[in-house]
């Protein structure tokens, strides 16, 4: 009788459950051969702020489930430390990280919603939030996924100061102003943790 009521339990209990709702749960590294920059333009010249990649806090808690030909996240989070940004010298350094209103908000988040599967199985479309400044927006970012040892992982977004509530600053009296729009440059090779 105790064995027919346990199967009753385990059928019930699997009616109730789909496989969307079993998330697989690992974790992966950036490597130091991975690359990731912010671009920009001014009036007279550009720059570019790189990220220091061994900075990452490696491993990543990555969380997801299948659904509808998707792959959905949970709870993952890329993380940026805004003092991790070399733009090349101390002055535009600083300026940079009033831009990103660092003394408040040191950290830029990419979180990271789903993958969305092209007609190539490298070309994918990547649902993300960006948050800057402590305003989140959210994106789709062509990504190429290239699967050797390794995942490599090349993509490029852009986006505009105003949308996170930055204002573009102006140097010596207005006469060297930062363009609105800048872009993310990443190319990121990413190795899953072994367990």
């Amino acid at each position: 009788m105790k064995r027919i009521l346990f199967l009753v339990f385990i059928m019930a209990a699997l009616a109730f459950t789909s496989k969307d709702a079993f998330f697989i749960s690992t974790e992966v590294n950036i490597e130091p051969e991975s690359s990731l920059s912010v671009k920009g333009t001014t009036n007279v010249n550009t720059f570019k702020c790189i990220y220091n990649v061994t900075k990452f806090k490696n491993p990543i808690p990555v969380n997801y489930h299948l659904e509808n030909g998707k792959m959905v996240f949970n709870k993952t989070v890329l993380v940026l430390n805004n003092n991790c940004f070399d733009c090349g010298g101390k002055a535009i350094n600083n300026d940079f990280q009033d831009i990103l209103k660092s003394h408040q908000y040191p950290e830029i988040n990419l979180v990271l919603k789903e993958i969305k599967s092209l007609e190539e199985n490298t070309n994918v479309e990547v649902f993300v939030d960006i948050e800057i400044a402590g305003v989140k927006r959210p994106y789709v970012i062509p990504v190429n996924l290239d699967e050797k040892d390794n995942m490599f992982i090349n993509g490029h977004v852009d986006i505009c100061l105003t949308d996170f509530h930055i204002t573009a600053p102006k140097k010596f009296f207005g006469l060297i102003s930062v363009d609105n729009e800048i872009g993310i440059e990443f190319k990121l090779v990413v190795q899953e943790e072994e367990s």
